[in-house]
């Protein structure tokens, strides 16, 4: 497929009383297009996350990334630095589930006001923390399509629910989930993977789980020292799929 061109512009999503910040990106053509939202690493909406935001419009989908640490820090976007990957972790545990939901609700919500998006459901893409955010919002009834890329967590945390697992959410997964792993992440235990695999197949889930020989987290980020461009490479088309399948 020929690439398109796109506009991409900061937006405010609007929940209640809060304003999120989005980076929105647009095929410039005409038409209507299924809308695609991207969930951050813990680094903030970061150039990473806009160029895969970017990525997705280029292949004729509205894609949007809010910023999901704005209750906590507005504006937050950092690299990959030991001291980034603390701070970003103590966001992600300052975070909570049912303002997580929330704010993903209100980022489809912002986007079926855009004449220029399909109304039939939506997909996500998240990766790292934004991996586990989107196993979490698969729940909405409105998300058809997840593709998570190695959330760490699901199997034995929940966002500011102590003694809770996301996994446990899976009954209530609505769409079709893609899960993708390195089998050389140190923080993802390939049990927890299993887990993951097991709740999905016992609750007939649609999905695929995808496990990279050698890949490490963050695999998918080529500017991360951990990017393995073989997996990355092999992943990408797979989200394609999904996406085109189900939105």
């Amino acid at each position: 497929m020929t690439q398109l061109d796109i506009t991409t512009e900061a937006v405010v999503i609007k929940n209640g009383d809060l304003n999120i910040d989005g980076y929105l990106a647009t095929p410039k053509q005409n038409g209507e297009f299924p809308a695609v939202i991207v969930i951050q690493e813990i680094f903030g909406v970061n150039d990473h996350i806009k160029d895969v935001t970017r990525r997705f419009a280029k292949e004729g989908y509205v894609a949007i990334a809010p910023a999901i640490y704005q209750r906590l820090e507005p504006g937050f976007e950092t690299g990959y630095t030991p001291e980034a990957i603390e701070i970003g972790r103590k966001y992600k545990n300052q975070t909570k589930a049912s303002e997580l939901l929330s704010d993903i609700q209100a980022t489809i919500d912002h986007l079926y006001t855009l004449p220029q998006v399909k109304k039939t459901g939506v997909g996500t893409i998240g990766f790292c923390f934004g991996g586990h955010v989107v196993y979490l919002v698969a729940t909405l009834p409105e998300i058809k399509a997840t593709a998570s890329f190695y959330g760490a967590g699901v199997a034995n945390w929940k966002p500011g629910e102590e003694g809770k697992a996301t996994v446990n959410c899976t009954p209530d997964i609505t769409g079709t989930l893609y899960a993708f792993f390195g089998k050389e992440d140190g923080s993802i235990p390939q049990e927890q993977v299993d887990m993951i695999e097991q709740a999905l197949k016992e609750n007939n889930i649609p999905h695929k789980i995808f496990r990279y020989e050698g890949a490490e987290h963050g695999f998918f980020c080529d500017q991360r020292g951990s990017y393995n461009a073989e997996a990355a490479q092999d992943a990408w088309p797979k989200v394609l799929e999904l996406f085109k399948s189900e939105l």
